[in-house]
This record gives C-alpha cells, structure tokens and sequence, in this order.
C-alpha cells in the first residue's frame, strides 16, 4: 500500500507492488474502478485543504450534525472534506450523485446492536476511513475493510496506552530502547484499529487486548485476513485490514 509523502497519493493497496494513479489533488482526482477494487483495497490521504466549496451540502444529516459538534475549526473542516470525498468515490463507483449515497450502520458483532461499521446500503462495496489532527485516510475494498491514521504520540502517552495491548505487545515494547517505543506502539494501534474496524467489534470489550498485530515492522499474521502497514508522512502511523487474501495485480 503506498500513499505517500505530504501530497495525499490515490493507489492500490497490497499485492507485489503499487499502482499509483498521481497526485489526488484538484478536479480531476478520481476513485477507483470495480476492477481495481477485485484487485485489493484503494486507499487515498485527504487533507482539508482538498476540499471543494460544496462539500457540506454533499452530506446527510447526520455527517452535518456530527461535523457541527466537532468543536476545532480544523477537526470540522477535516470531517467534512474526508467525507465529501467519500460520497464522490462511491458516487462514482455506484453510477449516483455522491448525496444520494446512503450510508448506513451494520449490526455490532458483539451484541447485534445499530452500531457496527459504517456500511453503504445495499453492500455494493465496503470502506472504512479514519481522520484526526489534520490528516485522514480513506479506504474501499470489495470485502470488509478497516483503516486508520494515527500521529506518533508523545512517550509517556505511549507508556501509559500500552497497559491496553497485548501482553506479548507489550514485552516487544519493552525490549526496544525507549526512543523508538513511541513510534511502535502507534504501528500497533493502527494495525489493531484498522483490524477491529473491519471486523466491526471496535475498541470496546476484550478485542484490544486479546488480538497479537505486534509492535514489530511487520504486523503479525490474522487468519482470514491481510493487514498491512501503509506509508504515510513521517510522525504517523497508518495500517488497512481487508478480510480475504489481496489479489495479484
């Protein structure tokens, strides 16, 4: 997977190598094909400054409250642009003006509730996306998808998340020298976010701790499923969960 650099980058995720479509800023960004999709996840970073004038009149009800409560200028502005965005890919792949998409949530896995992933009606095709602190990350794939972008944290920040992680994680913490324990833990929590969004079971109950993703370069291997890390700016850290092996290009 390889969004990359400063400028957010639209491309294929998994498989031997990348295939970057160029820079995704400006009217003439597109999304991704139904091919493309059968071939492994799309992902793209959106920056608020990808936003077009029109976009929170591309959102429901519910986006424009949620964006609404968001009290940082800055965290509205991201909310809105990451989700507009998300309207125009689906919008394109589904053949419909990206504001009559209709999003929906499915049943939680753990207790049957309305508060699963985030899901478009009808299942045509799955995404997953996450934003906070000035960059987001969008993901859509042909199966259940999970993303999430994350700013390295402070140490003692890290230090006192750990307790959360499992407890083989946290000994691989532990082993490395405490300058580079910031940056592994925030490997591995995106990897357990991203894995857990795609799942649907979130954060909640024993998920975070129970689940090995390792603090290591590389995530530890889920049956069923592929996970892989995905370059992004230097001082975050990001993965994707799709479920199902990655097609070949």
């Amino acid at each position: 997977m390889r969004p990359t650099g400063p400028t957010p980058d639209l491309t294929r995720a998994g498989g031997p190598g990348p295939a970057a479509a160029g820079p995704a800023r400006g009217p003439s960004r597109r999304g991704p094909t139904a091919a493309e999709l059968a071939r492994g996840p799309w992902l793209r970073l959106v920056t608020a400054e990808m936003s077009y004038e029109d976009d929170a009149a591309l959102l429901d009800a519910r986006e424009r409250r949620r964006a609404a409560a968001l009290r940082r200028p800055a965290d509205r502005a991201l909310y809105v642009a990451v989700h507009a965005e998300l309207r125009r890919v689906l919008g394109g792949l589904l053949g419909m003006a990206p504001g009559a998409v209709e999003l929906v949530r499915l049943e939680c896995p753990g207790c049957g509730g309305p508060h699963g992933r985030p899901a478009v009606a009808g299942g045509a095709v799955h995404f997953s996306l996450a934003h906070g602190d000035g960059l987001a990350l969008l993901g859509l794939a042909s199966a259940p998808v999970g993303v999430d972008v994350e700013r390295v944290p402070a140490a003692q920040v890290a230090a006192d998340a750990s307790g959360a992680l499992h407890p083989a994680e946290r000994t691989e913490l532990a082993r490395l020298p405490e300058h580079s324990r910031p940056a592994a833990f925030a490997r591995c929590w995106t990897r357990k976010e991203a894995y857990l969004k795609a799942t649907g079971e979130g954060l909640s109950g024993t998920a975070l701790h129970d689940r090995h993703l390792s603090c290591g370069p590389c995530p530890a291997p889920v049956p069923g499923w592929t996970l892989t890390d995905v370059p992004v700016p230097g001082g975050w850290a990001a993965a994707c969960a799709v479920r199902g092996p990655v097609g070949a290009p």
